[in-house]
């Protein structure tokens, strides 16, 4: 049997003034999103256990059937797999985002979290002019990423170090934030020497001048060491491959065990490659039991509290990934599953992620008649008495 997860990033919202008091999924346009509800079983999820913070790492590792709480050590260590870095047993990874930050009074303000949405190309020059112009340490090795997302590896101890999520502070005071970096001086002195040398930098300049935002600043956050995951294979028995524009998820992929396809013009934003991740997905179902794809646009549009572009973000996932995945999979022949779900909640009002039991669709062809009759959102999610309590419990039902 063939299983299908289509993961759209931070679908989950609270209702919207701007929409008539409905949330997005209930706002926009989804005919493949309901009609795979009507047919199939409507459920919810909590992705994120009691405790912990709901990221994008311990949502996605539960979607992939893993308990955080046994296996989570960081979203960094994750970025590094992803990235082919092998992190030694003394070695922190952190994320590094390219950010615009703001100075005023002594006082700093975290602008934009992902620098103006920067590319990957004009990321990877900043990242080169930082590696070249800062005096780094035996102690510092400095990695480029895609996009904002980048990663720093650090050989020492952090013990008395907490970090933010940037996305978390938008147009917010972050200056206790940045201060906490001075308890380790390697990583404040690298703070400190980054912001000039981004700010002076030929690319910025060209896109103050273009009239768009520059990623005038780093911010380092969501530390770890590595992680000890079981993978899929021995876990559930089957193989997989996934399917994402994040690191974040890549990594998680490789020490899952399952294979990482690239699709070329995969951003993680409202421009991805939509059909790349289709077709890549319908090809990997050949050689894998399991295909996981991954489409952050929803989220991304969320942290920055944008209505209409979450609506057309939601919009696309339907009609430009879910539809078509659906079509492949009615002419395979054989048995299958196919599921709709997010990881987390990313409300507009918030512009940040939520613990929220995530609504969930799960298809099983062999059971074609049998569906809820019902739309997909977080209404009907709520009102369905399938509740998985964790990960494991929904690969377990996915996979049966």
């Amino acid at each position: 049997m063939k299983s299908v997860i289509l993961v759209g990033d931070g679908m989950g919202d609270y209702p919207v003034a701007e929409l008539g008091d409905k949330t997005v999924l209930e706002a926009a346009h989804t005919p493949a999103m309901d009609d795979l509800a009507s047919r199939g079983r409507v459920g919810r999820l909590r992705t994120v256990p009691d405790g912990m913070a709901p990221g994008s790492d311990v949502a996605n590792l539960s979607l992939l059937g893993y308990r955080p709480e046994e296996f989570y050590t960081g979203r960094s260590p994750l970025e590094a797999a992803s990235l082919g870095v092998d992190l030694g047993p003394n070695e922190i990874a952190f994320r590094l985002n390219l950010v615009h930050t703001r100075e005023e009074g002594g006082r700093l303000t975290m602008v934009d979290y992902s620098g103006g949405h920067i590319s990957t190309l004009e990321a990877h020059e900043l990242i080169a002019a930082l590696q070249d112009a800062l005096p780094l340490s035996g102690n510092l090795a400095l990695y480029p990423g895609i996009d904002y997302r980048h990663l720093l590896v650090y050989r020492g101890p952090v013990d008395s170090l907490t970090t933010a999520p940037p996305h978390d502070y938008s147009d917010q005071d972050v200056t206790d934030f940045w201060q906490a970096y001075a308890a380790v001086p390697e990583l404040a002195a690298f703070n400190r020497a980054a912001g000039p040398i981004l700010a002076a930098h030929p690319v910025n300049k060209e896109r103050q001048a273009a009239g768009k935002r520059s990623a005038n600043n780093v911010w380092l956050w969501g530390e770890g060491m590595a992680p000890a995951i079981v993978p899929l294979k021995e876990r559930f028995g089957v193989s997989g491959a996934l399917i994402s524009a994040v690191d974040l998820l890549k990594g998680i992929a490789v020490y899952a065990g399952m294979e990482v396809v690239e699709v070329a013009g995969a951003t993680g934003y409202l421009d991805t490659n939509y059909e790349g991740k289709v077709s890549g997905a319908l090809a990997a179902l050949k050689r894998h039991d399991l295909v996981f794809v991954h489409v952050e646009a929803p989220d991304e549009t969320g942290h920055q509290g944008l209505v209409a572009e979450k609506v057309r973000a939601v919009e696309d996932f339907d009609a430009r990934v879910v539809a078509p995945v659906a079509a492949g999979l009615a002419e395979l022949g054989e048995p299958y599953r196919l599921v709709v779900c997010m990881d987390h909640f990313t409300p507009l009002a918030l512009r940040t992620h939520t613990d929220d039991e995530v609504p969930l669709v799960i298809f099983a062809s062999e059971a074609e008649g049998e569906g809820s009759g019902q739309g997909y959102d977080e209404a009907a999610g709520r009102a369905s008495d399938l509740v998985f309590a964790n990960g494991q419990e929904f690969m377990a039902a996915v996979l049966d």
